[in-house]
C-alpha cells in the first residue's frame, strides 16, 4: 500500500473540530489525514451563528470555553486569518420578571463556582449599549469579553493552516467500515482503504454510526438549526443578543445585515443530507425579534438556511478516548453550540493522541455516561 494510503492519524469529519484537530496535531509534528464525505464546512461548522460565546454555557463546558476564548483572541496567530472575529460582548436579555429570576439564579451559581465572566447589566446600562431594544426589557446577563466570527471562513482557515503544516484532506470520500488489524485501523471508504494507528471520530451528526462500530452506541439526535439573514440595515447593534425565555440569537454583521438564529429547527433527512425550513418556527422567531427590536418589523429577510448537527440528551458533547477500542477517540455532539469550542477541542484531541491525557477537565464528556461500558 502506498504512503498516500496511510497516515499517523485519520480524522473522520472535516468540520471545525476535525480541522482543528488536524491543525493541532500538525503543530505537534503529527501528520493527519482528514476524510470528509462532502466538503469542509458543509454542515454545522460552516452555517452556524458564529458565536464566540462563554455566556450561558453548561458548567461542564466553562473551563473549555474560557480557554478557547483565549485562543480566539489570538486567532490570527493560530490560523493566519482573523476569521471575521469581532469582540463586542454577548448579552442574555430578560424580557420579564421570570427571566430576571432565571438569570439572577444563574449569576449566583456562577459566583458560587468562582466564575466572574458573567455579570449583571441593569436596564439602563443595557439600553445605553443597545438603544434600539424594547424599553420593557429588564436587563440581562452579559459576558462582555465574548465575541463572534465568520463560521465558514473560520473552518476554511483551520483547514488551510493545517494543510500548510502537512495535514491532508480528502473531500467527497465516505467512510464505510473501520477494522482494527495488527495495531492499525483499516478504514474502508468510497475511495478504497486507508490505514492509521489512530482514528478520531469528528463525524458530527453521523458520529454515532462510527461509535456503534466501536460498540459504543450513543443516543445522538440529528438536528437542523435554522438561520435567517436580512438585507443590509443602518448600524444599530454591536453585541450579540440572546434570549432567555424564548430562543433567540441576534447580531448585526459589519456589513449591516442582521443574522437571526436561536436553535429553532428545520425538518431534516439525515441520510439524504437535506433540510427543509419550518416557516411556522421561523415566524415564531421573527415575532421574538420584533418584540425585542420593534424597528425590525421593517427588515427584509434575504434568505434562510439550516445546517445538520448532532445533539446529545444532556446537551454537552462527547470528547475523549474510546472506552472499547485502542487508538480511537471521539469529539462530537456539540448540540448546536460547538463553534466557540473549536480551537480548544483540537488542542485537547491532539494532547490525548500524542500524550495520552490532557490537562483540561473532560471527564463529564466521556462516552461512557450513556450506558455500561
Amino acid at each position: 500500500m502506498s504512503d498516500t494510503r496511510s497516515a499517523a492519524v485519520i480524522v473522520i469529519g472535516g468540520g471545525l473540530h476535525g480541522s482543528s484537530t488536524a491543525l493541532h496535531l500538525a503543530r505537534a509534528g503529527v501528520s493527519a489525514l482528514v476524510i470528509e464525505k462532502n466538503y469542509v464546512g458543509r454542515h454545522a461548522s460552516g452555517v452556524n451563528a458564529g458565536g464566540v460565546r462563554t455566556l450561558a454555557r453548561h458548567v461542564a463546558e466553562i473551563p473549555l470555553a474560557l480557554a478557547s476564548r483565549e485562543l480566539w483572541y489570538r486567532i490570527d496567530e493560530l490560523v493566519d486569518d482573523d476569521c471575521g472575529f469581532e469582540q463586542h460582548g454577548q448579552i442574555r436579555v430578560a424580557e420579564n420578571e421570570a427571566d430576571v429570576a432565571v438569570l439572577q439564579e444563574r449569576l449566583r451559581l456562577m459566583q458560587s463556582l468562582g466564575y466572574t465572566h458573567e455579570t449583571w447589566m441593569d436596564a439602563d446600562e443595557l439600553r445605553s449599549l443597545v438603544p434600539r431594544i424594547a424599553p420593557t426589557v429588564r436587563g440581562g446577563l452579559a459576558a462582555r469579553e465574548d465575541a463572534a466570527a465568520d463560521p465558514y471562513r473560520t473552518t476554511l482557515a483551520f483547514r488551510r493552516k493545517a494543510a500548510s503544516l502537512g495535514a491532508r484532506f480528502l473531500e467527497g470520500v465516505r467512510v464505510h467500515e473501520l477494522r482494527r488489524e495488527a495495531g492499525q485501523w483499516a478504514v474502508s471508504t468510497s475511495d478504497g482503504v486507508y490505514t492509521a494507528p489512530v482514528v478520531v471520530n469528528c463525524a458530527g451528526a453521523w458520529a454515532d454510526r462510527i461509535a456503534a462500530q466501536w460498540d459504543e452506541p450513543v443516543p445522538l439526535q440529528p438536528i437542523s438549526p435554522m438561520m435567517l439573514v436580512t438585507l443590509r440595515m443602518e448600524h444599530f447593534l454591536d453585541p450579540v443578543v440572546i434570549g432567555t425565555g424564548r430562543p433567540l440569537s441576534f447580531k448585526q454583521r459589519a456589513n449591516g445585515t442582521v443574522l437571526i438564529g436561536g436553535g429553532r429547527r428545520a425538518w431534516l433527512d439525515r441520510d439524504a443530507e437535506s433540510t427543509e425550513l419550518d416557516f411556522r418556527e421561523l415566524g415564531a422567531g421573527a415575532r421574538t425579534v420584533c418584540d425585542l427590536f420593534p424597528h425590525m418589523k421593517e427588515a427584509v429577510v434575504n434568505r434562510g438556511w439550516a445546517g445538520i448537527e448532532a445533539a446529545m440528551p444532556d446537551e454537552i458533547p462527547v470528547i475523549g478516548a474510546s472506552l472499547k477500542r485502542e487508538g480511537a477517540f471521539h469529539a462530537f455532539g456539540f448540540s448546536a453550540h460547538g463553534f466557540e469550542l473549536g480551537p480548544i477541542v483540537g488542542q485537547v484531541m491532539s494532547e490525548l493522541v500524542t500524550q495520552g491525557s490532557t490537562s483540561f477537565p473532560i471527564a463529564p464528556f466521556t462516552i461512557g455516561r450513556f450506558g455500561p461500558t
